[in-house]
Order: structure tokens, then C-alpha cells, then sequence
């Protein structure tokens, strides 16, 4: 649920119960509570989407090459000493900076139980945004929105950066810029640990989960199998429709899969790579100072092994080997 007063996401991830989720699903069972719709393989899949029974908007000409991002500029500035009138310093003069994450996925962006923080691979890049316009990681507000409406929040002017599994494609392009990538994920399944399911084409007819207006989505959909593709809001949300066999698998990034089975050891991840991304800063096509300020920090972090420690650091110990961190590429 979220709340109409700070766009926070209440919703916690257990870290010291890995059974928490097959709990979640019993609980639900028994006490007559419904998962949110399963959207069938006809469900509008686009960010924003509206009621079926609207005309459809006019039709867009098909974008077939995802841009590179904008190539840095100069040296980092120190922090607190943003130049004038940049984006940064508008930043910095409001005290912090907003980020759209996720609480919901273990390893990547989730809220510690023990402590009441966000942590994660993505949380890792919020903090050293924060880092290097403040020189404080914790100047940061924490906007919480499933990924359906992470390119919403930045066209509506929600938030400064979305840090969230957020992948670059020709869609999201006409509304977000993207910074360089941080991450290279591939898309696999998660399948209960007594399935024999090793590849998709054995999931021709069955029910296969993903989250609703994901870039995973559309891979399952373009398949060459005849699948039942349903969607709800997020991955675990799919994770307690497979526990409770509602769906056969779940589809999705391999960072994401892998907190899934390292929190719930009935499941395990599975199959070959169905699709390749790279994950990057969500921004504003309107403040191209702030891409290439976020790319020269990703530069540098790349250059001295901070990117690379933080994704082995989380996703070391399920993840074998963990990829490498994507070199940059510009368009200008």
C-alpha cells in the first residue's frame, strides 16, 4: 500500500526468514486474502496504461535502436560545490536528493527489518549519488512506487533520479534519459526446487508470471512459445502466486531471482538467458547536467572497482559468476 502523504511503500523484506514469503502465501490462504488481479496475456503492458475500453492514442513510429547515454564532461566537482545554477546545486540548496526505489527486492533494493533502512545494489548507487553532491550517502528521500510507474514519476517531476532495475529501451526513451550502464542482467526463470523445468519452451501452456510493464514482460510475450502470461505489480507478488501454484514459473532479472531464492529455498533459478539489459540511472531528458554529472561518477567508480565490489558484495554468494560491470557508451 502506499501513501497518499509521503509515496512511501509500506511493505517490508524479512531478511531473517527465508521462509517469510511461503508464510506470506499460507497466511493469505487461510485467511481469504486475494493476491491483486492476474493480468492475462491481453493486458495492456505499456507505463501509464488506461482503461481498455478508451480509443487507442495514435500510433507512434517503431523505435528500433536504444540511444547511448551522454558522454561526461570535465572532472567531479567536490561535494557542496556544485556549479551555480546547475541541476546538482538546486539539489544541494533543497537539502536532498529524491530517489524512486524499490523495497521489495532482496539484494538489490530492500528495507532491513533489523535496522529499518533501504539497502541493496541500487541503494549502493543512490548513496554515492548523495555522496558526491553532499558529501553525506543519507541526504536522500526515498520514493517508493512499483516499477510500472518509475518513467511516471520522473515525466510528473516526483523525483530527481529513479535507481530501480530500470533498464534503457526506445519506450522509456521519448521520457527518461538514462545514464550509463551499472548493471548487465540477463532474464531467467524461478521455478519451486521440485520442478523439472530447465527451459521455457517446457512452460508451453502454463501460467508464467512477470511484473506488469516490465521489459521482461515483452521478451515472454515476443517468445515463440505459447505461453499464459500473466502480470501483477511486482516480482515477489509473483514469487506468492508460484508458492501458491497459481503460476508454474516466474520470469524475471537474474539479480532479482536470486533474492528471491536466497529468501525462499523452495524455489530455485533456472534456464538460459532469455533477454539482455543494462540497467541504468533514471533522469530527465530536461537536465542533461545531471546525466553527465551521474555518468562521470559512474566512471569513476568503474575505474577504481566500487561498482564491481558492491554488485559481488550482494549478489556474490547467488550469483556465480557475478557479471561484469558494463563498460560506458556516449552518443555525443
Amino acid at each position: 500500500m502506499t501513501s497518499p502523504h509521503n509515496g512511501f511503500h509500506t511493505s517490508m523484506v524479512n531478511v531473517r526468514r527465508p521462509f517469510l514469503l511461503l508464510s506470506i502465501a499460507v497466511m493469505l490462504s487461510l485467511v481469504g486474502l486475494a493476491l491483486p488481479a492476474l493480468h492475462g496475456t491481453d493486458a495492456n503492458t505499456s507505463d501509464g496504461d488506461q482503461s481498455t475500453s478508451q480509443a487507442p492514442p495514435p500510433s507512434k513510429p517503431e523505435c528500433t535502436t536504444v540511444k547511448d547515454s551522454l558522454r561526461p564532461e570535465g572532472v567531479l566537482p567536490k561535494p557542496g560545490a556544485m556549479p551555480s545554477g546547475s541541476t546538482m546545486a538546486k539539489i544541494y540548496a533543497r537539502g536532498r536528493l529524491i530517489a524512486g526505489v524499490d523495497q521489495g527486492k532482496y539484494l538489490l533494493g530492500y528495507r532491513n527489518p533489523q535496522t529499518g533502512q533501504l539497502e541493496g545494489a541500487d541503494i549502493d548507487i543512490v548513496h554515492k549519488i548523495a555522496q558526491a553532491i553532499f558529501g553525506d550517502p543519507n541526504k536522500v528521500q526515498f520514493v517508493v512506487r512499483d516499477v510500472a510507474d518509475r518513467a511516471r514519476m520522473i515525466e510528473q517531476e516526483q523525483v530527481d533520479i529513479v535507481v530501480n532495475t530500470f533498464s534503457a529501451t526506445c519506450v522509456r526513451q521519448r521520457t527518461v534519459e538514462f545514464s550509463s550502464a551499472y548493471y548487465n542482467a540477463t532474464q531467467r526463470l524461478l521455478v519451486p526446487t521440485g520442478s523439472d523445468v530447465k527451459e521455457v519452451e517446457q512452460l508451453a501452456g502454463e501460467k508464467l508470471c512477470t511484473s506488469k510493464g516490465s521489459t521482461t514482460e515483452a521478451t515472454l510475450r515476443k517468445l515463440p512459445v505459447r505461453l499464459d502470461v500473466v502480470t501483477l505489480p511486482s516480482i515477489p507478488d509473483c514469487v506468492v502466486a508460484l508458492q501458491q501454484s497459481k503460476v508454474a514459473a516466474v520470469s524475471s532479472d537474474d539479480g532479482i531471482l536470486a533474492g528471491m531464492a536466497a529468501q525462499d529455498p523452495q524455489t530455485k533459478v533456472v534456464g538460459r538467458s532469455l533477454a539482455n539489459a543494462y540497467y541504468g540511472v533514471g533522469m530527465s531528458p530536461e537536465q542533461p547536467d545531471l546525466v553527465r554529472f551521474v555518468n562521470k561518477l559512474l566512471e569513476r567508480d568503474r575505474a577504481d572497482g566500487s561498482l564491481a565490489a558492491s554488485a559481488r558484495k550482494w549478489l556474490g554468494k547467488e550469483l556465480h559468476p557475478v557479471p561484469a560491470i558494463p563498460p560506458a557508451a556516449y552518443r555525443d
